[in-house]
């Protein structure tokens, strides 16, 4: 009989999966292995336990919210000819997007991560690290809050233990948090704070340009005090991919704009009656949070267009194959 492990370390084809009494080595059962669909951390998954050696990943159960980016397949935009969509981590209640408060500071940045975690179903908090180290903190979360109503904003320092209070209002048990953000931006830090010892390996960042150096290389599941804490490598990018829901909900007072066009297809550039040009002319609507919010709706549209081609060249594939056993007298069969 299965049971119901967590995934909480991915190492190549092995999986570290945990319950409440042990944790197990695994791998993919072999009809799981020709699947598109992989375990990522934070999955909860079904086990044939084997006592002599790697057990056995037999199904994915369903995602409750999950964390995605587009999978470019090595390429970047200009380049890539399809793209598929990548979870990152599964089964998460809140992702703090951490952003240190230096020359690294990016409204947009956190726009991108917001997007893409009201899409996946989990909430989205703007934790601002190294405020110790900033002269206009006050400043720089009421920018991040004035983003969306929909973002909530923490800052804090991991070295004075300012802010952390607020930030533990968060920690209810069974919830997962997940860390993501820039190298260099204090996600293993303040998993080590929270956690009064050193539990991941830290890096400092380069005094030159703020950026960070990388330290944490895999993602990885930690439980602290009843709460589950998935710690990531530092993202260099993240595109937009089936973010619709999460731009909408980032940007809701642009999607309200939107829906009181006269036109259901107004480009908001010359139609009459466009609820956008008429805030942006009488300053209702700011022209840079209206370029923020019209460049994610572009590359979400031109990963949507690179998806689709994906799919449609999966489809022909199969069409061309089973047409090839048919001929052979061989039969489609299920796939």
């Amino acid at each position: 009989m299965n049971e119901i492990y967590r995934v909480v370390l991915v190492h190549r084809d092995r999986y570290l999966v945990r319950n409440e009494e042990k944790e197990l080595y695994c791998i993919l059962a072999g009809r799981r292995r020709y699947r598109d669909e992989f375990p990522v951390v934070g999955d909860y998954v079904e086990v044939t336990e084997n006592p002599y050696g790697d057990s056995l990943i037999q199904e994915i159960r369903p995602r409750r919210t999950q964390f995605c980016r587009p999978d470019r397949g090595g390429h970047a935009d200009g380049f890539a000819k399809t793209l598929q969509v990548q979870p990152l981590i599964a089964n998460i209640d809140y992702v703090f997007i951490i952003t240190s408060l230096n020359r690294d500071f990016s409204v947009s940045r956190i726009a991108r991560y917001a997007a893409m975690t009201v899409s996946g179903g989990a909430v989205p908090v703007a934790v601002l690290t190294k405020a110790d180290l900033c002269p206009n903190v006050e400043e720089l979360e009421a920018e991040a809050a004035s983003l969306s109503e929909n973002l909530q904003v923490v800052p804090i320092s991991s070295r004075t233990g300012y802010g952390l209070d607020r930030l533990r209002t968060y920690f209810r048990p069974g919830a997962t948090i997940a860390l993501l953000g820039s190298s260099g931006a204090g996600k293993s830090t303040l998993i080590n704070t929270l956690a009064g010892r050193e539990i991941m390996q830290t890096g400092g960042i380069r005094e030159e340009d703020s950026k960070g150096r990388h330290t944490t290389t895999h993602r990885e599941l930690i439980e602290l005090d009843g709460v589950s804490f998935i710690d990531t490598p530092g993202l260099r990018e993240l595109g937009m991919i089936d973010a619709e829901e999460g731009i909408a909900g980032t940007f809701a007072d642009i999607a309200e704009l939107i829906s009181r066009c006269a036109f259901s297809d107004c480009t908001h550039r010359s139609e009459p009656g466009c609820a956008v040009r008429e805030a942006l002319e009488n300053g209702t609507l700011s022209a840079e949070r209206w370029k923020m919010f019209s460049h994610l709706e572009k590359e979400n549209q031109w990963s949507k267009v690179r998806k689709n081609e994906k799919m449609m060249n999966i489809a022909m594939e199969r069409r061309k194959r089973n047409t090839a056993l048919q001929r052979c007298g061989r039969g489609t069969g299920r796939e």
